[in-house]
């Protein structure tokens, strides 16, 4: 292990996202080899982190200001964000200040900027195709102002270079296997599934809530098609879960509810629960029969790797990410990000297939089991390292 660091880990929200649930887990194993990291988060009308964090973590209240334009409001936030750290790291002898998104990133660099912190490392997990002159604004700049930058995927970084000019270096993300064990070994299940109302219902569950980049749209589209298929043996439910994000969605979701009418689908067959806890999620993986992931665009993926752990099928958009760690027909069956029938013909071999689900569960786990927080951990220290001594000879 490198000497013990001091770490100011920034991420912008409290709730169940791939970036903030990296943050916590990172965190944690940097902990557990003994570093000393301490969070940091935006808090909306005092929310508290999504799952009790395992290291010391301070929220800095940020008010919802739904009184200003949109670009305002990410302004806000900025200047927040930005407020909060002045009061809190100057002289608080951190040695690395690591951000995990664009607005603890902006509101960081902007200390740099006066002077009061050292150099501010930014991990970049995708780049998001932001339309708000405010975003946008953030999303640039916090890619190419940082000291460092990391990536948690080798497409990202060759995309960072292609676009941005930003050397990246290329960190791992993990998955919690231990935590996950019960809802593997069907623990509760039977309970699960009696909460959920879904009898004997083959339950396809997804987690990301209804955006377009995680094809929401085609998803639906293609669950139409399953259940045209399979009704009235299986009787198939889609779940929703999740939704908890900084960006306004509004349009979409309404194409989505229009478009889930317009196929002649209502509650019973589609349900969209929301944001929920990591209970709540806990109780959805177990009831789940198969996990969609039909996103088209990911950093990484990291709610698959999750499904993984919980041995879940996996059916996903085959992406360059994606294939970073998973195998087609091994691990996961995987389709054209967009293309409806190609998803539909996928949920329903995983529905009627009994021995690919079991082949899917079984590399699925080999592939979990090979992601470890630890590691992360372990790349993290070296890329600080060599961050830190870049700055001693500058």
């Amino acid at each position: 292990m490198t000497e013990p660091l001091r770490i100011a880990m920034l991420t912008y929200s409290v709730k169940p996202r791939g970036g903030v649930v990296h943050a916590l887990q990172v965190s944690d194993a940097l902990a557990r080899r003994g570093h000393v990291p301490r969070l940091f988060a935006l808090s909306r009308d005092g929310e508290g982190f999504f799952r009790e964090p395992a290291v010391p973590a301070t929220l800095i209240a940020s008010p919802r200001r739904t009184e200003l334009e949109f670009d305002d409001q990410i302004l806000a936030m900025i200047d927040d964000y930005a407020d909060g750290l002045r009061a809190l790291l100057p002289g608080a002898g951190y040695d690395v200040v690591h951000a995990q998104d664009c607005l603890s990133a902006n509101a960081a660099l902007r200390l740099r900027d006066e002077g009061l912190i050292g150099p501010v490392t930014r991990t970049v997990h995708h780049v998001d195709d932001f339309r708000s002159p405010s975003l946008i604004a953030c999303q640039d700049r916090s890619i190419t102002e940082p000291d460092a930058v990391l990536c948690v995927s080798e497409p990202w970084v060759r995309t960072l270079g292609r676009d941005f000019g930003v050397e990246a270096e290329l960190v791992s993300n993990g998955v919690d296997v231990e935590r996950y064990r019960d809802v593997a070994a069907g623990h509760g299940r039977a309970a699960a599934r009696v909460a959920l109302g879904a009898g004997d219902r083959f339950v396809i569950l997804t987690i990301g809530g209804i955006e377009p980049r995680k094809g929401s749209i085609t998803l639906l589209e293609a669950f139409a098609r399953l259940r045209a298929r399979l009704m009235p043996g299986l009787d198939p439910l889609l779940v929703i879960a999740g939704g908890a994000t900084l960006f306004d969605y509004r349009d979409e979701l309404q194409r989505f509810a229009e478009r889930r009418a317009a196929l002649g689908l209502d509650d019973r067959d589609v349900r969209t629960v929301g944001p929920q806890s990591d209970r709540e999620l806990d109780g959805l993986l177990a009831a789940a029969d198969a996990f969609a992931f039909p996103s088209r665009k990911e950093g990484f993926g990291l709610v698959a790797l999750e499904a993984l752990a919980c041995r879940l099928p996996l059916v996903c958009s085959d992406l360059p990410v994606l294939r970073t760690f998973l195998r087609d027909g091994d691990s996961a069956l995987m389709a054209p990000a967009g293309d409806v029938e190609a998803l539909a013909e996928a949920l329903e071999r995983v529905a009627t297939e009994a021995a690919l689900r079991t082949r899917l569960r079984r590399g699925g786990d080999a592939v979990a089991r090979a992601h470890d927080w630890d590691r992360s951990a372990v790349e993290h220290e070296r890329a600080y390292a060599r961050a830190r001594a870049r700055e001693r000879v500058a």
